[in-house]
Protein backbone atom coordinates (compact mmCIF):
# COMPACT_ATOMS: atom_id res chain seq x y z
CA UNK A 1 0.00 0.00 0.00
CA UNK A 2 1.35 3.50 -1.14
CA UNK A 3 1.12 5.97 1.56
CA UNK A 4 -1.02 8.45 -0.49
CA UNK A 5 -3.49 5.58 0.93
CA UNK A 6 -2.76 5.53 3.83
CA UNK A 7 -2.95 9.23 4.85
CA UNK A 8 -6.71 9.19 2.84
CA UNK A 9 -7.63 5.88 5.15
CA UNK A 10 -6.86 8.06 8.44
CA UNK A 11 -8.27 10.98 7.38
CA UNK A 12 -11.85 9.45 6.83
CA UNK A 13 -11.48 7.58 9.87
CA UNK A 14 -10.66 11.07 11.40
CA UNK A 15 -13.94 12.71 9.71
CA UNK A 16 -15.99 9.99 11.04
CA UNK A 17 -14.53 10.09 14.51
CA UNK A 18 -12.88 13.19 15.89
CA UNK A 19 -12.35 12.14 18.88
CA UNK A 20 -11.81 8.62 19.47
CA UNK A 21 -10.88 7.21 22.97
CA UNK A 22 -11.30 3.57 24.90
CA UNK A 23 -14.46 2.19 25.32
CA UNK A 24 -13.47 0.65 28.89
CA UNK A 25 -14.97 3.00 31.29
CA UNK A 26 -12.33 5.09 34.13
CA UNK A 27 -11.77 8.39 36.14
CA UNK A 28 -7.78 8.62 36.03
CA UNK A 29 -5.11 6.36 35.35
CA UNK A 30 -5.15 3.80 37.95
CA UNK A 31 -8.53 2.71 37.13
CA UNK A 32 -7.38 2.64 33.20
CA UNK A 33 -4.76 0.32 34.15
CA UNK A 34 -6.64 -1.97 36.25
CA UNK A 35 -9.73 -1.73 33.71
CA UNK A 36 -6.92 -2.96 30.69
CA UNK A 37 -5.45 -5.54 32.96
CA UNK A 38 -9.09 -7.05 33.37
CA UNK A 39 -9.52 -6.68 29.60
CA UNK A 40 -7.43 -9.19 28.58
CA UNK A 41 -9.46 -11.85 26.90
CA UNK A 42 -12.74 -10.30 27.86
CA UNK A 43 -14.98 -7.69 26.25
CA UNK A 44 -15.12 -3.85 27.15
CA UNK A 45 -18.60 -4.60 27.84
CA UNK A 46 -17.96 -7.27 30.05
CA UNK A 47 -14.87 -5.37 31.96
CA UNK A 48 -16.80 -2.20 32.44
CA UNK A 49 -19.99 -4.37 34.09
CA UNK A 50 -17.40 -5.57 36.32
CA UNK A 51 -16.32 -2.41 37.64
CA UNK A 52 -19.37 -0.13 37.88
CA UNK A 53 -19.41 -0.92 41.42
CA UNK A 54 -15.91 -1.38 42.03
CA UNK A 55 -14.77 1.86 40.49
CA UNK A 56 -17.33 3.62 42.79
CA UNK A 57 -15.35 3.08 45.64
CA UNK A 58 -11.87 2.14 44.65
CA UNK A 59 -10.26 5.22 42.84
CA UNK A 60 -6.70 4.69 44.22
CA UNK A 61 -4.31 1.88 44.67
CA UNK A 62 -3.87 2.28 48.39
CA UNK A 63 -8.20 1.37 48.20
CA UNK A 64 -7.74 -1.31 46.11
CA UNK A 65 -5.55 -2.77 48.61
CA UNK A 66 -7.38 -2.40 51.36
CA UNK A 67 -10.76 -3.88 49.55
CA UNK A 68 -8.09 -6.93 48.85
CA UNK A 69 -7.94 -10.00 46.46
CA UNK A 70 -10.77 -11.93 47.96
CA UNK A 71 -12.74 -8.35 48.05
CA UNK A 72 -12.13 -7.61 44.15
CA UNK A 73 -12.42 -11.28 43.49
CA UNK A 74 -16.62 -10.93 44.24
CA UNK A 75 -16.62 -7.81 41.89
CA UNK A 76 -14.68 -8.95 38.89
CA UNK A 77 -15.69 -12.90 39.00
CA UNK A 78 -17.65 -12.98 35.48
CA UNK A 79 -14.61 -11.91 33.74
CA UNK A 80 -12.71 -14.59 32.28
CA UNK A 81 -9.20 -15.51 34.11
CA UNK A 82 -10.61 -13.03 37.39
CA UNK A 83 -8.17 -14.76 39.76
CA UNK A 84 -5.13 -14.59 37.84
CA UNK A 85 -5.99 -11.00 37.04
CA UNK A 86 -6.95 -9.82 40.79
CA UNK A 87 -3.78 -11.13 42.15
CA UNK A 88 -1.80 -9.16 39.38
CA UNK A 89 -4.19 -6.18 40.14
CA UNK A 90 -3.30 -6.24 43.73
CA UNK A 91 0.24 -7.23 43.30
CA UNK A 92 0.62 -4.50 40.73
CA UNK A 93 -1.24 -1.97 43.46
CA UNK A 94 1.41 -2.83 45.50
CA UNK A 95 4.18 -2.04 43.77
CA UNK A 96 2.56 1.22 42.63
CA UNK A 97 2.09 2.34 46.75
CA UNK A 98 6.02 1.07 47.47
CA UNK A 99 7.88 2.39 44.23
CA UNK A 100 5.87 5.43 42.44
CA UNK A 101 4.05 6.72 45.57
CA UNK A 102 0.86 5.80 44.51
CA UNK A 103 0.97 7.01 40.81
CA UNK A 104 0.74 5.47 37.53
CA UNK A 105 4.30 6.11 36.12
CA UNK A 106 4.51 7.58 32.42
CA UNK A 107 7.81 5.35 31.38
CA UNK A 108 7.38 2.11 29.36
CA UNK A 109 9.73 0.50 31.79
CA UNK A 110 7.80 1.18 34.79
CA UNK A 111 4.58 -0.11 33.48
CA UNK A 112 5.96 -3.25 32.21
CA UNK A 113 7.30 -3.71 35.59
CA UNK A 114 3.85 -4.41 37.16
CA UNK A 115 2.39 -8.19 37.43
CA UNK A 116 0.00 -8.01 34.11
CA UNK A 117 1.12 -5.16 32.62
CA UNK A 118 3.27 -5.87 28.77
CA UNK A 119 4.10 -4.21 25.78
CA UNK A 120 -0.01 -3.71 24.95
CA UNK A 121 -1.21 -2.84 28.02
CA UNK A 122 1.56 -0.16 28.62
CA UNK A 123 0.86 1.13 25.13
CA UNK A 124 -2.82 1.98 25.91
CA UNK A 125 -1.74 3.37 29.04
CA UNK A 126 0.60 5.44 27.57
CA UNK A 127 -1.32 6.73 24.48
CA UNK A 128 -4.91 7.19 26.52
CA UNK A 129 -3.67 8.03 29.54
CA UNK A 130 -0.74 10.51 29.28
CA UNK A 131 -1.47 11.24 25.62
CA UNK A 132 1.97 9.58 24.18
CA UNK A 133 1.69 8.36 20.08
CA UNK A 134 1.80 4.73 21.05
CA UNK A 135 -0.04 1.95 19.38
CA UNK A 136 -1.16 -1.26 20.99
CA UNK A 137 -1.57 -3.97 18.62
CA UNK A 138 -4.46 -6.21 19.77
CA UNK A 139 -6.19 -9.16 17.73
CA UNK A 140 -8.58 -6.23 16.02
CA UNK A 141 -5.72 -3.98 14.70
CA UNK A 142 -3.73 -7.09 13.37
CA UNK A 143 -6.11 -7.76 11.49
CA UNK A 144 -7.12 -4.87 9.86
CA UNK A 145 -3.48 -3.81 9.81
CA UNK A 146 -2.67 -7.25 7.38
CA UNK A 147 -6.43 -7.45 5.91
CA UNK A 148 -6.64 -3.63 4.49
CA UNK A 149 -2.65 -3.52 3.60
CA UNK A 150 -2.05 -0.58 5.59
CA UNK A 151 1.28 -2.45 7.68
CA UNK A 152 1.34 -6.09 7.24
CA UNK A 153 3.17 -8.43 9.33
CA UNK A 154 3.79 -11.25 10.99
CA UNK A 155 3.23 -10.87 14.76
CA UNK A 156 2.02 -8.16 16.46
CA UNK A 157 5.57 -6.55 17.17
CA UNK A 158 6.13 -6.45 13.95
CA UNK A 159 2.72 -4.98 12.97
CA UNK A 160 3.69 -2.22 16.02
CA UNK A 161 6.82 -1.16 14.74
CA UNK A 162 5.47 -0.82 10.80
CA UNK A 163 2.48 1.51 11.87
CA UNK A 164 4.76 3.70 13.89
CA UNK A 165 6.93 3.89 10.93
CA UNK A 166 4.18 4.44 8.45
CA UNK A 167 1.19 6.09 10.01
CA UNK A 168 1.92 9.88 9.86
CA UNK A 169 2.74 11.95 12.66
CA UNK A 170 -0.69 13.79 12.81
CA UNK A 171 -2.16 10.68 13.00
CA UNK A 172 -0.28 8.64 15.41
CA UNK A 173 -2.11 10.05 18.55
CA UNK A 174 -5.63 8.03 17.90
CA UNK A 175 -4.62 5.58 15.21
CA UNK A 176 -4.82 3.03 17.99
CA UNK A 177 -8.42 3.77 18.79
CA UNK A 178 -9.53 4.25 14.83
CA UNK A 179 -8.02 1.31 14.35
CA UNK A 180 -9.24 -1.14 17.17
CA UNK A 181 -12.84 0.46 16.59
CA UNK A 182 -12.66 -0.36 12.98
CA UNK A 183 -12.31 -4.00 13.78
CA UNK A 184 -14.58 -4.35 16.13
CA UNK A 185 -17.38 -3.04 14.46
CA UNK A 186 -17.06 -3.07 10.51
CA UNK A 187 -13.79 -4.84 9.00
CA UNK A 188 -15.07 -8.02 11.91
CA UNK A 189 -12.95 -11.23 12.17
CA UNK A 190 -15.31 -14.04 10.04
CA UNK A 191 -17.29 -11.80 7.89
CA UNK A 192 -16.03 -8.39 6.96
CA UNK A 193 -18.49 -5.43 6.77
CA UNK A 194 -16.79 -4.51 3.26
CA UNK A 195 -20.02 -2.95 2.14
CA UNK A 196 -20.84 -0.44 5.07
CA UNK A 197 -17.03 0.31 5.17
CA UNK A 198 -15.92 4.31 4.52
CA UNK A 199 -12.17 2.76 3.27
CA UNK A 200 -13.72 -0.20 1.12
CA UNK A 201 -12.45 1.54 -2.01
CA UNK A 202 -9.10 2.01 -0.58
CA UNK A 203 -8.22 -1.36 1.15
CA UNK A 204 -6.55 -4.13 -0.18
CA UNK A 205 -8.43 -7.07 1.14
CA UNK A 206 -8.85 -9.39 -2.19
CA UNK A 207 -12.05 -11.06 -1.03
CA UNK A 208 -14.15 -8.41 -0.23
CA UNK A 209 -17.89 -8.73 0.77
CA UNK A 210 -21.38 -6.89 -0.28
CA UNK A 211 -22.60 -7.35 3.60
Amino acid sequence: MNQKKRIEIFERLRRENPHPTTELKYDNPYQLLVAVTLSAQSTDVGVNKATAALFKTVTTPQAMLALGEAGLKQHIKTIGLFNTKARNVIAASRLLVQQHAGEVPAQREALEALPGVGRKTANVILNTAFGQPTIAVDTHIFRVANRTGIAPGRNVREVELKLLKVVPKKFLHDAHHWLILHGRYTCIARTPRCGSCIIEDLCEYRHKTDT
